[in-house]
């Protein structure tokens, strides 16, 4: 499961880099992701839309087994 959902958060990581940020993987728990955004993703005003509309989006609609995603 870890190496799905890392292929999807490689083709998140262009987006981010842009704008100075990255997303590293954490651990996936049962139905759960756990992430941590870096750099500027890190401090960003926007980082929790970008969190749910962005990343969990994407993953879920890869990986419906997915109920959520976190930021930790």
């Amino acid at each position: 499961m870890k190496e799905k959902v890392e292929a999807i958060l490689d083709k998140l990581r262009p987006m981010l880099m842009m704008d100075g940020g990255n997303i590293e993987l954490v651990d996936v728990k049962d139905d759960e992701v756990q992430v941590r955004l870096v750099g500027a993703c890190g401090m960003c005003p926007s980082s929790t839309m970008t969190m749910k509309m962005g990343v969990e989006r994407a993953i879920r609609e890869e990986l419906p087994e997915i109920k959520r995603v976190v930021a930790v």
